[in-house]
């Protein structure tokens, strides 16, 4: 266990919000507004959405004013966890640095364009998940992982 370095929280932050900007900028310019590229038929496909909301399109319909209460929440989560992550296990570093990284990529997202663009699309037949992205998939395996090391340590 490296101590007093937050170096694995840092690379794994930057490459997140690095390669998240990347896939959306790529995919904006391959996916017409509203297009819905078919990759595996009844399971995958490429959508050119934009979200005003949160995770799943809660609160879309909110104020212009919440745009602003979202980046600060974002900016709050990223730097909670470069605390949280302070002279930690380098596992404890990556997993906080993956959700510090998908808060600064949708922040990004929000901050030039007011809201988040999402271009995964999961389905079963016709039961679709919610549009999401590398940002949100890089949160939830962070938020999975800092959930296994917590239930590790109560034991």
């Amino acid at each position: 266990m490296e101590r007093f370095s937050q170096k694995y929280f840092f690379i794994t932050a930057l490459a997140v919000a690095i390669v998240d900007q990347a896939t959306k900028i790529f995919f904006q310019k391959l996916l017409a507004p509203g297009e819905i590229k078919i990759i595996i038929p009844g399971f995958f496909n490429l959508v050119h959405v934009w979200n005003p909301g949160v995770a799943f399109g809660f609160f879309g319909n909110s104020p212009h004013w919440a745009r602003y209460l979202l980046m600060g929440i974002n900016l709050v989560a990223a730097t909670g966890l470069y605390w949280l992550a302070r002279n930690k296990a380098r596992s404890m570093q990556i997993f906080c640095g993956l959700v510090a990284g998908g808060a600064i990529g949708n922040f990004i997202d929000r901050f030039y364009h007011s809201r988040v663009f999402d271009f995964l699309d999961f389905h079963i037949g016709p039961y679709h998940w919610p549009a999401f992205n590398l940002a949100d998939t890089s949160i939830t395996l962070g938020v999975l992982g800092l959930i296994f090391i917590f239930s590790k340590e109560g034991n």
